[in-house]
C-alpha cells in the first residue's frame, strides 16, 4: 500500500469498538468494531506541516477498513491517532497544543472539538494538558510522547528530575492537572513517573544521512529530539518500548513499565533513536487493531 510516511498511528484509522447487542433483525450479529477515518494535512498543513504532499495519507484508513471489511466512519476533523489517547471507559487525554493549534482546525473551539471526540470516541469526558513533549515540533505536542492510559484510572507521564531542562515545566504542569482531576469514572489518577533519556540531539552526520525530498521540514545538526520512553505499544501481553541507548534511563524505563503493567512483558527495542530521528518512535508506527470474531475469516 502506497502512502507519503510511515507514521501510521496518524493517518491509519482510529478503531472503536461497540459494546452493545448489534443483532440485526436478520438474527445476524453485526460488526462492533468500525474504524474512524479522521482528515489529515501532514500536522500542520502546507505552510506549517512535515511535508506538502500528503494525498496517498488520505488514503490509508480508508485502505485498511476497506481490506477488513470494517464500517468506515469518515470525519472532517483533521486529527492524528497519536493526538488522543483513550483509556476504553470513557476518558481521553490529549493537548491543547496539538488539538488547539491553528494549524489544525482553526474554526473550531476547544468545546466544539471535545463534543466531536465525545461523539465519535464514545467518551465522556476529556483530559487536557496543556502541552506535549519538548521538542516534538513536527506534531505540535502529541499526547503520545507526553502521557498514557496504563489501564483505566492509571496513567504514564513523562517525567524528568532536572529542573534546568525546560521539560522539566512542562511535566509539572502536566503532574499538577493530572492529580487535580478524576476519569469518567469519578476516580483520582494514579500516576506513574517515567523519566526521560538524558536530552539527546540530532548530530551533524545524522542531519546529513536525512534524504530532504521537496519542501519537507529540515532536520537540522543541533534538533533536540523527541525522546520518550511514553512511545511505547500495547501487544496482546507484551510492552513495546523504545530504548535510546542511554543504560541508566533505558534500565529504569523497563522498570517503571513492568510496574505499571505486572501482567505484560516489556521488550525494550534498542535503536529506538533512529526512529525518534524522523520525529516519533514505536507508537507512532503502529496501531492496535480490536479482535472481531463476528467477521467472518479475519483474526485479532
Amino acid at each position: 500500500m502506497s502512502m507519503n510516511d510511515s507514521w501510521f498511528r496518524d493517518t491509519g484509522p482510529t478503531f472503536v469498538v461497540c459494546d452493545r447487542d448489534l443483532t440485526s433483525s436478520s438474527g445476524k450479529l453485526e460488526h462492533k468494531v468500525a474504524g474512524i477515518d479522521w482528515n489529515f494535512n501532514s500536522w500542520g498543513g502546507v505552510d506549517d506541516g512535515c511535508y506538502t504532499d500528503w494525498s496517498l495519507d488520505l488514503l490509508v484508513a480508508r485502505k485498511i477498513l476497506g481490506i477488513e471489511r470494517l464500517p468506515r466512519f469518515p470525519h472532517s476533523l483533521i486529527l492524528e491517532g497519536g493526538s488522543i489517547h483513550v483509556d476504553g471507559e470513557g476518558t481521553c487525554l490529549t493537548t491543547e497544543e496539538c488539538l488547539l493549534n491553528p494549524n489544525r482546525n482553526p474554526s473550531l473551539t476547544k468545546e466544539q472539538i471535545e463534543v466531536e471526540l465525545k461523539m465519535y470516541l464514545g467518551v465522556e469526558k476529556v483530559i487536557w494538558l496543556p502541552r506535549g513533549l519538548l521538542g516534538d515540533d513536527d506534531t505540535n505536542g502529541h499526547i503520545d510522547n507526553m502521557c498514557c492510559f496504563a489501564r483505566p484510572g492509571v496513567v504514564l507521564l513523562s517525567w524528568t528530575n532536572d529542573e534546568s531542562d525546560p521539560q522539566y515545566e512542562r511535566s509539572v504542569e502536566a503532574l499538577s492537572i493530572l492529580s487535580d482531576t478524576t476519569d469518567a469514572s469519578g476516580r483520582k489518577l494514579e500516576i506513574f513517573k517515567l523519566h526521560i533519556p538524558a536530552p539527546m540531539y540530532m548530530t551533524v552526520e545524522e542531519s546529513a544521512g536525512v534524504a530532504q525530498i521537496g519542501e519537507a521540514k529540515p532536520r537540522p545538526a543541533g534538533t533536540r529530539l523527541a525522546a520518550s520512553y511514553v512511545n511505547f505499544y500495547i501487544a496482546n501481553g507484551g510492552i513495546i518500548a523504545p530504548a535510546f541507548g542511554d543504560e541508566k534511563w533505558d534500565n529504569e524505563a523497563k522498570n517503571v513499565l513492568s510496574s505499571a503493567f505486572p501482567n505484560h512483558e516489556v521488550v525494550m527495542i534498542k535503536g529506538a533513536r533512529e526512529i525518534c530521528l524522523g520525529g516519533g518512535n514505536v507508537h507512532c508506527i503502529t496501531q492496535q487493531q480490536p479482535a472481531f470474531p463476528n467477521n467472518v475469516g479475519k483474526h485479532g
